[in-house]
């Protein structure tokens, strides 16, 4: 006599293959939690009811499915970020991204803090990006106290934060690869980013989260070793940047696995609220330092570079082509770079009039803003950021259905997210 063959069924826990071994040897049946989830947990579903309908909707499995939780780990998930995969066999069903492993408060800290010490809260948020960070509070806390930068300090401003742009693009390039399994470019990315830090903490003092940004200008001015590193620093960056490109841009494997891959329009990333690299690699010239000048970028020379692939290949090359557009920034920053003081005459502790401000820069990731509130005290009544890798995550559930697990890391490392930022 043959025993009948029973198929766990998720969606009935009493026909699992485990409460079925459980009844014939006696025992009880698993432990429950309750709730719309009761019974779940040995196939890894929350052991409480679905807070939203996204959450129904990717918990709910058909015949076949199964869930496969990737991360938190280095480096595919970026350290810090789960990612809940619904599959069928290897092939992505759903995906939704799980985030808040850092639980920063960073925007709580800041209305807890003086408008100057709030400079070295936002440093750590995007750890790849910190003048970025520094420089858009710096832009809405000036609005709100009525002081303007010297014109030498917003020359030196503009020019620290292409440099950040530079590195922030050159380590995405060494990432994308390393995501899929290829460590080389992550080791020449990492030259490059040594030497961009080595000449920021020339200037800064500090090598990552650099603290360089003041309400009214900047801390340090730059001398003339700084520049003498600098022209150094220019003679050779290409170099370093082409020896990575000779490796990627036209690997048949790299190419292979980018061309074609998590493709998303120009109206999908518009939608979803997608900005920088990623936007104008699916053909969107939009840059807020075009759109919305800020700074002394109004007053240089450049072009809102776009690929029309919008796949992991174009915003791979999107970021190649924004290094050497960078490096054209920093040329013509030092050729106009004016003399005089790099600081305004401004207050250890300011209280700005009761009013607000919103400022936004073009970051690394896409647009970064700042809205402040002030209410006259020595703290912002209210601060609040956004943050591009936040915002990009929500296309994954878009582009990632179809694809293969694997294909998941290229994906997601092309938006080059940074959990600093998301967990803000």
């Amino acid at each position: 006599m043959t025993s009948e063959v029973r198929i766990p069924d998720p969606l009935h826990p009493e026909r699992t293959e485990e409460a079925r071994l459980r009844a014939a040897a006696g025992l009880a049946p698993a432990p429950s939690t309750g709730g719309e989830y009761a019974g779940f947990e040995s196939v890894g579903l929350p052991d409480r009811p679905p807070q939203t309908e996204r959450e129904r909707e990717v918990y709910t499995l058909d015949e076949g499915e199964m869930l496969v939780n990737i991360g938190p780990q280095h480096p595919s998930t970026h350290g810090v970020m789960r990612l809940v995969a619904k599959v069928r066999g290897e092939v992505v069903v759903d995906i939704d991204p799980v985030l808040g492993y850092l639980h920063r408060g960073i925007e709580k800290l800041c209305e807890n803090a003086t408008y100057t010490t709030v400079m070295t809260y936002v440093d750590p948020m995007d750890y790849l990006s910190s003048m970025h960070n520094e420089h858009a509070p710096a832009i809405a806390f000036e609005k709100l106290y009525g002081v303007k930068a010297p014109r030498r300090a917003e020359y030196i401003r503009a020019l620290v934060v292409e440099l950040n742009r530079v590195f922030s693009h050159g380590l995405m390039m060494g990432f994308q690869a390393l995501d899929m399994g290829g460590l080389t470019p992550i080791l020449y990315a990492f030259i490059n980013r040594d030497e961009v830090v080595d000449l920021l903490a020339s200037i800064s003092g500090q090598r990552m989260l650099f603290n360089f940004f003041r309400v009214g200008g900047v801390n340090f001015d730059a001398n003339d070793e700084f520049f003498s590193r600098l022209g150094t620093w220019r003679a050779g960056v290409l170099k370093t940047i082409e020896m990575n490109e000779r490796i990627l841009t036209d690997n048949e494997i790299f190419r292979g696995r980018t061309i074609g891959m998590g493709v998303l329009s120009g109206s999908e990333a518009m939608a979803l609220g997608v900005t920088g690299p990623s936007l104008r690699a699916s053909g969107v010239p939009f840059d807020v330092r075009k759109a919305h000048p800020y700074s002394i970028y109004s007053e240089l020379e450049f072009e809102v570079i776009t690929h029309t692939g919008g796949d992991v290949y174009a915003r791979y090359l999107q970021r190649v082509a924004e290094i050497k557009q960078s490096i054209h920034l920093i040329d013509q920053i030092v050729d106009k770079m004016p003399h005089g003081p790099v600081q305004a005459q401004v207050p250890g502790i300011i209280r700005p009039k009761p009013g607000r401000a919103y400022a936004a820069v073009e970051s690394p990731r896409g647009l970064y803003s700042v809205y402040a509130i002030s209410d006259g005290g020595p703290n912002p009544y209210r601060f609040r950021m956004r943050d591009p890798s936040f915002v990009s995550l929500q296309a994954m559930p878009k582009l990632m259905p179809g694809r293969l697990i694997a294909d998941t890391m290229a994906v997601m490392a092309s938006f080059d997210p940074v959990m600093g930022g998301v967990d803000k």
